[in-house]
């Protein structure tokens, strides 16, 4: 029952956040250049930085190595329908980087809050997906990437398992276990 309701606020919050993307761009007949990848998918890419490693610079930065390695590997590149496949998973990878790296940096220097989030962003929020973006950003890394991939990038289990390299198994239970945790995290008085 609990898992219900967080599955629904994550779903509309994350669901209400790609809207305001915009549709996905449509794949065209001819093979896409980097140049028309970096075009098209960049700024999804970056949102998607945004809501793993929460600070806009950082993402940026994320998705800009993300795409310097597709650039280093394009003429290894079987199929370039992959190419955004193989980004995303960068841009996930690249994101678990940082926040290892976070980490380490925090065991050394004492931890500093930084609300990345601009107030238009939050503005156009309601209060309720305030609170769900708030919850979100408290849980481990790996419950925050299958939740945010699963609905803000709209992937299937499938790709998933793909983009954070894990077992499909492994993304219903993590899922299960971050829509709980989330659940907790939204009663707790704040």
């Amino acid at each position: 029952m609990l898992e219900g309701n967080a599955e629904r606020s994550v779903e509309a919050t994350l669901g209400h956040l790609r809207v305001m993307d915009g549709p996905a761009p449509a794949q065209p007949a001819a093979p896409l250049t980097l140049e028309d990848l970096y075009r098209q998918h960049r700024m999804r890419l970056v949102r998607l930085a945004i809501l793993l490693v929460d600070e806009p610079a950082t993402a940026e930065d994320v998705v800009q190595e993300a795409f310097t390695g597709l650039h280093r590997n394009w003429g290894r590149l079987r199929d370039a329908a992959a190419a955004v496949g193989y980004l995303r998973t960068a841009v996930v990878n690249g994101s678990r980087s940082v926040l290892r790296r976070r980490k380490t940096a925090r065991e050394y220097v004492p931890p500093h809050a930084v609300n990345a989030r601009s107030a238009e962003s939050l503005a156009m929020l309601s209060s309720e997906h305030q609170a769900v973006v708030n919850a979100l950003s408290k849980l481990p890394p790996r419950q925050r990437e299958v939740l945010v991939l699963r609905y803000y990038g709209g992937l299937s289990e499938a790709e998933i398992s793909e983009a954070a390299g894990i077992s499909k198994g492994t993304v219903k239970s993590t899922a299960s276990r971050a829509l709980e945790a989330l659940q907790k995290a939204m009663q707790a008085p704040q």
